[in-house]
Order: structure tokens, then C-alpha cells, then sequence
């Protein structure tokens, strides 16, 4: 008769508690160990978990902020832009609206300030784009006016005829315009240093 017990584990390079591998037991299907597809678990391995703080890698730096000729320059165009929309507004209601001109400033400080960061210099720099700002949007309100009662361009106007829009602005300025130019200069003073 043949013994049907199966064969006592032998001991793996000298250790007598080592684990053998389990036997198929002559099974044809049994599944057999065989390669891992790329980012799957073996089978019996502990998955990864969370990377402990102590190894994570660094986060990266927060953006480079504090480039000032960078932020005069952002102050410059962005002056320029707002003068223009401040402009329009002017000559299509007639009228100068503090707002806009509060608006023009703290648009002019606050894109110095939060491209530029917080040098000093950004703060001054902009309150005196601010003012250029504001004057030139009311130059162009009233080019725009004068383009609308002429029946021509308002680039024909603001040059062939600069000299009588200036004059124009000079003459019709009160204490209401200073202070819209103030109240512009006061807001990117501000903007410039809140956004930095």
C-alpha cells in the first residue's frame, strides 16, 4: 500500500521554522505565481499608504514676487487701459463720475502691487500713473465729445486738435476734477499697498 501523507517540509538553507512554498498537489489550474503588471499590488503586499511628512517631497516655491520693474510695467499698461475705458465712459455720459476715477486709481495699485509686491516705490509710482490716468480718460471724454459734435474721429481729434481738447479740459476744470484726480491717486496709493 502506498502512503498517502504528504512529505514532511524540509528545512529552507538551514532554518527549521522557514516556510515552504504551499504544494499544488498535482493540480493543473492552481494559480502559479507569475509576473506583475505595472502599478498592481502583489499579491500579499501591504499597498502603499500615505508618504509620512518627514519624507514628502518639498512643495514648491510660491511664485517670485517683488519684481519692480515688472510691476511698473504692469502699472503702466494697466493705467493706460483704464484711462481709455475711463475715456469712453466720460464721453458717453458727459459727465465725470468719481467712481470711475476711484476705479482707475485702485485698478492701476492694485495690479502694481500684486505683480510688483510690496517695494514702496510701487505705491508712489502708481498713485502718479493714477493721476495721468485720470487726466488722460478726461481728455478723452471730451475728444470723444467733440469727435460727436463734429461728426469726425476721436483720433483725429485727440491728434490734429489736441491742443484745443487741453484747452478745452483746462477750461472746464473745477474743484469736482481735482478731486476725482486726488480721490484716483489716493485709491491706487491704496490698492498698491493691499495688494502687496
Amino acid at each position: 500500500m502506498t502512503d498517502s501523507t504528504p512529505p514532511s517540509p524540509q528545512p529552507v538553507e538551514g532554518n527549521p521554522y522557514a516556510q515552504q512554498p504551499a504544494a499544488t498537489g498535482g493540480n493543473p489550474y492552481a494559480q502559479q505565481p507569475g509576473p506583475v503588471p505595472p502599478g498592481a499590488v502583489p499579491p500579499g503586499a501591504v499597498p502603499p499608504g500615505p508618504v509620512p511628512a518627514a519624507f514628502a517631497p518639498p512643495a514648491p516655491p510660491a511664485p517670485a514676487r517683488g519684481n519692480l520693474a515688472l510691476g511698473l510695467l504692469t502699472a503702466l499698461v494697466v493705467a493706460l487701459v483704464a484711462a481709455g475705458v475711463y475715456g469712453a465712459i466720460v464721453g458717453a455720459t458727459e459727465y465725470e463720475i468719481g467712481y470711475a476715477a476711484v476705479g482707475v486709481g485702485f485698478l492701476v495699485g492694485f495690479a502694481a502691487g500684486k505683480v510688483g509686491g510690496a517695494n514702496p516705490a510701487l505705491a508712489v509710482v502708481s498713485a502718479l500713473l493714477s493721476l495721468g490716468a485720470v487726466y488722460l480718460g478726461q481728455i478723452i471724454g471730451i475728444g470723444v465729445i467733440l469727435a460727436d459734435l463734429g461728426g469726425i474721429s476721436v483720433t483725429e481729434v485727440l491728434t490734429e486738435h489736441l491742443d484745443v481738447v487741453t484747452e478745452g479740459w483746462s477750461e472746464e476744470a473745477d474743484a469736482l476734477t481735482f478731486l476725482f484726480l486726488g480721490l484716483g491717486a489716493f485709491a491706487a496709493f491704496s490698492g498698491a499697498k493691499k495688494a502687496a
